[in-house]
């Protein structure tokens, strides 16, 4: 979409959900649009308050097409942006707005649904309908399973974005054509630059902002297409026993972070692989269930990632499984690994 039509109708969802706010009683202004927030940015900043008592400034993102799906992604954004910030969408609906309750995530959205607290105020409303339903557009074509892989690709290795066509296509298990299409789109949405310099002749740009938009794509919708199936067990620790390197498989999601930051009980096991490998599902005795705790994922990428735990998927995708949970001590301990394992490569330039 034109950033310039993309912000115009963003706008008109802040104008319409401030509109809904003082249509429930409270004072609502918009201070500032798109203000300098440290290293980040938020979409406005607005003051809201009830009556002639004190006024709250909240930084505001604007997000549409609010699904259960990117919820995690999209509340560590809010963080970002400080205690006060409020999350301005089109609609959130029963289940979303519960979640977001238990978050403590200040929410308003177009229909009429609103979370909010202030100094002299309550507000909680769920269960508002749109008047008019509108179906999200199409993402671009970066942004389509085979970008996305290529995208996680270059998130992990950041490097390989200065590679031949041909030799990123093969590293990333892409075809040649997807690699073109998808620089286009990374230069278009201001992710990627070219150089003059011959040996680096591309160079990415505002990463965290691309590893944001990759993680909320991808918990939003790619990430259910991995799912191969679910098992059960009796014995809750078996995967510390697992031979990683023996059945070809990684460790990701809660199990992988409970490793790395000795801070999270895994409640759900998550392999990934490539089938049809399931020797280790024989071997630990696992059992098919629906609604089990073991999940075993497809593996969706072809290089080795080089770091000090080979039997663990890559880190980028450890943080988007926890936030693509939607749990609050998921998001925690997200934030955990994106500090210990991310922050350095994806430092703002």
């Amino acid at each position: 979409m034109n950033p310039y039509v993309k912000r115009a109708n963003e706008t008109e969802v802040l104008k319409n959900a401030l509109k809904v706010l003082e249509n429930h009683g409270l004072v609502a202004k918009v201070e500032r649009e798109q203000p300098a927030l440290g290293r980040t940015r938020a979409d406005a900043l607005v003051r809201i308050g009830y009556g002639k008592q004190r006024e709250t400034l909240y930084a505001v993102e604007i997000k549409r097409w609010l699904t259960p799906g990117n919820l995690g992604p999209i509340v560590t954004r809010l963080r970002q942006l400080g205690p006060a910030a409020l999350l301005i969408t089109d609609h959130v609906t029963p289940q979303v707005g519960e979640k977001l309750k238990q978050l403590d995530v200040p929410f308003a959205d177009t229909a009429g649904n609103a979370y909010l607290r202030g100094p002299n105020f309550l507000v909680w409303l769920i269960g508002q309908r749109p008047r008019n339903a509108h179906k999200p557009p199409r993402a671009g074509r970066a942004w389509q399973p085979t970008g996305l892989k290529l995208i996680f690709a270059l998130l992990c290795n950041p490097d390989w974005v200065a590679l031949g066509y041909r030799e990123l296509a093969a590293r990333a298990g892409v075809a040649n054509g997807t690699v073109g299409w998808v620089m286009r789109e990374l230069v278009e949405q201001d992710f990627l630059v070219k150089t003059r310099r011959r040996a680096i002749p591309r160079r990415l740009r505002n990463r965290r902002k691309l590893l944001d938009r990759w993680v909320e794509v991808y918990t939003g919708t790619f990430r259910r297409t991995t799912l191969l199936k679910r098992y059960r067990t009796d014995t809750p620790d078996w995967w510390k026993n697992l031979d990683t390197a023996r059945h070809n498989v990684l460790l990701g999601g809660e199990t992988a972070a409970a490793l790395l930051t000795e801070y999270l009980k895994p409640g759900m096991v998550t392999i990934y692989t490539k089938p049809p490998n399931f020797r280790f599902i024989l071997e630990h005795k696992l059992r098919e269930a629906p609604d089990g705790d073991v999940e075993v994922r497809q593996r969706f990428w072809l290089f080795d990632h080089e770091w000090e735990h080979p039997n663990l998927v890559p880190p980028v995708l450890i943080y988007a499984d926890l936030l693509g949970t939607g749990d609050a001590r998921c998001i925690e301990t997200a934030q955990r690994v994106y500090d210990g394992h991310l922050a350095r490569l994806f430092a703002e330039d």
